[in-house]
C-alpha cells in the first residue's frame, strides 16, 4: 500500500509540474509580449489612440492600437489575461505542498539552521509567502508616485526575503521559498491589483462615469514589476537542479547575485524594446553573473591524496550503502521514492566509481547530500569520501 501511495504521489508530482510549466510559459509569454508591445508602440494620428504597432507573425499582418484610457464603447468580446497567472501560482503552491509540506523533514526542515516542528515549518512557509506580499503591497501603495524610491524599496525587500528564508530553512528550501515569494507577489499583483483595476475602468465606462486614470497607472506599474521579477523568480526555481548554488556556504549571496543579474538582463531587454540598445547594461548583467561564478567557485581538488588502504576502500562502499543507497538504488527503500533520483543508482563499485565526481561535489563540497542528511552522514565519512576522490576513486 505504501509503494502504491508513493507511485500515485510520483504521478501527481509529474502532472502538477507539467501543469506548472505550461501555465508559467503562457504567463511569462504574455507578460513579455505585452511589455515588448507597450514599450515599442509608435505615435498614432488618432487622438484616442496612445500608440500603435504593426506586426507580422504566422503568415499574417497585425495592426495593434492601444487606447489612451477607455474606449468610447466597451467591446462585447474583451479578452482578459489572468488565468495564466492564477494557474501558475495554484500549481506551484500544489508542488510546495506535495514536496515540502507532506514530508517537512525531507526538504523543508534543516535542524542545522532551525530545529522546527513540522507544523511550525509549514506555518513559517505560509507566513513568508503571505507577509511578504503584505509588505510588498504596502510599500507599493506608499511609494507608487515615486518610482525610483519604490524600486530601491522593493529591491531591499527582496534581500530581506532571501535572508529570512535562509534563517528559517535549509538552503534548498530557502531558494525555492524566495522564488515562491516573488511568484506570490506577481500572481497577487494580477489578482488583487491589475484585474480589479481593469474591472473598475470597465465599470466606470458602463456606468457613465469618467474612469479614474489611477487604476490604469497602478496596473501598469505592477505589470512592470512582474516583468522585472520574472527572471529572478525563475532562477530561484531552477536552482533546485544545481546544488552548487544553494549548497554553497554563501548561498544567500549567490542567490542575490543571480537575482541582480536577471533583473539587469531584463532591463536591457526593456530598453531594447524602446529602441535603445545598451550593451553596457547587458555586459553588466554578464559581469554580475561572472562575479558570482568566480566568487562561489569550489576550491581545487588539490594534490592527489595518499593511496587508501584496502580497509578504507571497503569503508567507502560501506558509507555508500549506509548513507546513499536507500535512495540511489533501482528499488529505493527510502519512503516516498519509487525510483532512484535522476536515475542515479549507487549499488555497485562500478556505479560509485563512475559517479565519483558527483558524489564528491554533493557530499563534500556542497554537503547537500544526503538530502537533509536524513541518513546521518558524519564529517568523518565526508572526509573519507574526499580522500577517496583525491586518491583517484579506487574501490575493491
Amino acid at each position: 500500500m505504501t509503494d502504491l501511495l508513493a507511485y500515485a504521489g510520483d504521478w501527481l508530482h509529474l502532472v502538477l509540474r507539467w501543469g506548472h510549466l505550461v501555465a508559467a510559459i503562457a504567463w511569462v509569454g504574455t507578460s513579455f509580449y505585452f511589455i515588448s508591445l507597450d514599450l515599442g508602440l509608435l505615435p498614432s494620428r488618432t487622438a484616442a489612440v496612445a500608440g500603435e504597432a504593426w506586426e507580422i507573425h504566422g503568415g499574417g499582418f497585425y495592426r495593434i492600437e492601444k487606447m489612451r484610457l477607455v474606449p468610447e464603447r466597451i467591446p462585447e468580446h474583451l479578452r482578459w489575461f489572468k488565468w495564466e497567472a492564477y494557474l501558475t501560482w495554484l500549481t506551484g503552491f500544489g508542488l510546495l505542498v506535495l514536496l515540502y509540506y507532506v514530508d517537512p523533514y525531507g526538504f523543508l526542515i534543516d535542524p542545522a539552521v532551525l530545529d522546527l516542528e513540522p507544523w511550525q515549518a509549514v506555518a513559517a512557509s505560509v507566513a513568508l509567502l503571505a507577509l511578504g506580499w503584505v509588505a510588498y503591497d504596502r510599500i507599493g501603495r506608499a511609494l507608487e508616485g515615486r518610482p525610483q524610491a519604490l524600486a530601491v524599496a522593493v529591491a531591499t525587500l527582496v534581500v530581506a526575503v532571501v535572508l529570512a528564508a535562509h534563517a528559517l530553512f535549509g538552503s534548498r528550501a530557502a531558494y525555492i521559498h524566495a522564488g515562491a515569494t516573488l511568484g506570490t507577489w506577481m500572481a497577487a499583483n494580477v489578482l488583487l491589483v491589475i484585474i480589479p483595476g481593469h474591472r473598475e475602468l470597465v465599470r466606470a465606462k458602463e456606468e457613465g462615469r469618467e474612469p479614474d486614470p489611477r487604476w490604469a497607472l497602478r496596473g501598469k506599474q505592477r505589470s512592470v514589476h512582474n516583468n522585472y521579477l520574472t527572471l529572478p523568480a525563475l532562477i530561484a526555481m531552477i536552482s533546485q537542479h544545481f546544488p552548487f548554488t544553494y549548497g554553497h556556504a554563501a548561498a544567500p549571496l549567490v542567490l542575490l547575485g543571480l537575482v541582480a543579474s536577471g533583473a539587469t538582463a531584463q532591463h536591457f531587454l526593456n530598453l531594447r524594446h524602446r529602441g535603445t540598445t545598451r550593451w553596457d547594461v547587458l555586459a553588466g548583467a554578464g559581469a554580475i553573473l561572472a562575479a558570482v561564478a568566480v566568487a562561489s567557485a569550489p576550491p581545487l581538488a588539490g594534490a592527489a591524496a595518499a593511496p587508501l588502504s584496502a580497509e578504507e576502500r571497503a569503508q567507502v562502499m560501506t558509507v555508500m550503502r549506509a548513507r546513499c543507497e536507500s535512495c540511489h538504488a533501482r528499488t529505493p527503500t527510502q519512503a516516498g521514492f519509487t525510483a532512484a533520483p535522476k536515475g542515479l543508482a549507487l549499488e555497485s563499485p562500478e556505479q560509485v566509481r563512475a559517479n565519483a565526481r558527483k558524489i564528491f561535489q554533493q557530499a563534500v563540497v556542497t554537503r547537500v547530500m544526503p538530502l537533509g542528511n536524513q541518513t546521518g552522514m558524519t564529517d568523518a565519512e565526508r572526509d573519507l569520501i574526499a580522500r577517496w576522490f583525491r586518491a583517484g576513486a579506487p574501490l575493491p
